[in-house]
């Protein structure tokens, strides 16, 4: 159910992933903090409110945290599925590129 949410989130932003503009991981954190900062309306809300407590300071570095067992499990198993999605998406974008696609075009002065 929480894994589902979280999923659906996660494929909107696709191209965040593709792009480099964040990771799995970050796109979790920015999930949690939306569910957090919400009035918790339907199960998964109430859950994530009573299992995760998320951590960031000033430059953007995170933290989070499970508050029982079943938190830390909830936790690792949101961040574990994070980076397997990003390395799927990924892996995706890699199939059809070729070694010269990643050649830096130099100007000239």
């Amino acid at each position: 159910m929480i894994l589902n949410e979280f999923s659906k989130y996660l494929q909107s932003r696709n191209d965040d992933i593709t792009s480099g503009s964040s990771t799995g991981t970050g796109i979790l954190c920015d999930w949690i903090k939306i569910v957090i900062n919400k009035n918790p309306k339907n199960h998964v809300d109430k859950i994530v409110h009573r299992e995760i407590m998320l951590a960031e300071n000033k430059s953007g570095d995170f933290l989070i945290i499970g508050k029982s067992d079943s938190g830390r499990i909830l936790v690792k198993a949101l961040y574990n599925y994070a980076l397997s999605y990003e390395h799927y998406i990924m892996s995706k974008w890699l199939e059809n590129k070729k070694p010269h696609d990643f050649n830096k075009k130099r100007k000239e002065p």
